[in-house]
């Protein structure tokens, strides 16, 4: 997985994939907050297209029992 500008295709990615992704927002280590936004609204995807990947990582995602589906 590439980190850049261009759109995703979530159905590709692996799970060493989102395991990259998971750590990014761990380390919280990004040059600016858009960078972080970015991977924060791509795990966010993951998890109403391939919740599969995303279990290990909710904790993340700060998902709020209301929160728009």
């Amino acid at each position: 997985m590439t980190n850049t500008q261009e759109e995703i295709d979530v159905t590709k990615l692996t799970p060493a994939d989102v395991a990259d992704l998971a750590a990014r927002l761990e380390q919280d280590d990004y040059e600016n907050a858009f960078e972080s936004l970015r991977d924060w609204h791509l795990l966010r995807s993951l998890l109403f297209q391939r919740a599969d990947l995303v279990e290990p990582y909710y904790h993340l995602l700060d998902i709020e029992t209301f929160d728009e589906c």
